[in-house]
């Protein structure tokens, strides 16, 4: 919370009172002599300070100054202060402080202008500062802070829709985003499954021809082995009686051997 109460004077103020009277600054002896045409004059000037308690006076060198001479700065003086501010219409925010309580103490106020102009008093008055004094506003003046204000109104609507509307695509592209990464994982891994699926089938066909090569070569074998026996039977008298038993089983192991190898092709 900003400091509303200082021993001595603020460079600020010091600043001030080493100057005249502008279009930011104005001079008042008591609380009782501020009008609430004062905070509209300033209100609709974009802001500015009065230092009340404080005297005009001529300086050595023709210049307006301004002389601290005290004033009230009692809880009565300043809410005297702020229902002056309060009866405007639109309501005008002010800030009261209170300064040079050692010896003579005084009142700084001071008018934000970055409030909703355009203001005017009690009884309809509408005011602006200019040339360190107040004067009224002429209707182009006039109109001319009333289409500023609607403006920045308008801009100030407009900027909250588009800023609700950004808010609201940024949530639609996280949320689009945030599929199109769950589909690319899951493709991920039904890539990977896939994969997997096919090595396995390269695995298990592998392994099938493996196994048909061996079975092939067992068979191959025995056809060679029958062959000698027959040979060796040949030789044997009592072999005429078991040729018919080895032509049925040369003949199987050769549609063994066929059908094996008809498998081995694919």
């Amino acid at each position: 919370m900003a400091k509303t109460e200082f021993q001595g004077l603020t460079k600020r103020t010091h600043a001030m009172l080493a100057s005249n009277e502008n279009i930011s600054v104005d001079f008042k002896r008591e609380p009782s002599g501020v009008k609430s045409s004062d905070f509209v004059a300033f209100a609709n000037a974009n802001g500015g300070t009065l230092l009340i308690g404080v005297d005009e006076y001529t300086a050595k060198n023709g210049l307006q100054r301004g002389r601290v001479v005290g004033c009230a700065v009692d809880d009565k003086a300043r809410l005297a202060l702020i229902n002056k501010a309060l009866e405007c219409t639109p309501s005008i925010n002010i800030v009261v402080i209170t300064e040079n309580l050692k010896q003579l103490p005084m009142l700084r106020i001071e008018i934000p202008g970055d409030q909703n102009r355009p203001f005017c008093n009690s009884r309809g008055e509408y005011s602006v500062r200019a040339d360190g004094r107040n004067r009224a506003l002429y209707p182009s003046e006039l109109l001319s802070i009333f289409l500023e204000s609607e403006s920045a109104m308008f801009y100030d609507r407009f900027n909250g829709v588009v800023g609700k509307l950004e808010h609201q695509v940024k949530l639609i592209n996280t949320a689009i985003n945030d599929d199109l990464l769950n589909v690319s994982s899951s493709i991920e891994k039904f890539e990977g499954q896939l994969h997997k699926a096919f090595v396995r089938i390269g695995q298990l066909t592998d392994s099938s021809k493996k196994r048909t090569r061996s079975l092939l070569h067992s068979v191959k074998d025995n056809q060679h082995s029958l062959v000698n026996l027959e040979r060796a039977m040949v030789e044997d008298v009592s072999a005429e009686m078991h040729a018919d038993h080895f032509e049925i089983l040369t003949g199987k192991l050769d549609r063994l051997t066929a059908l094996l190898e008809e498998k081995q092709g694919d």
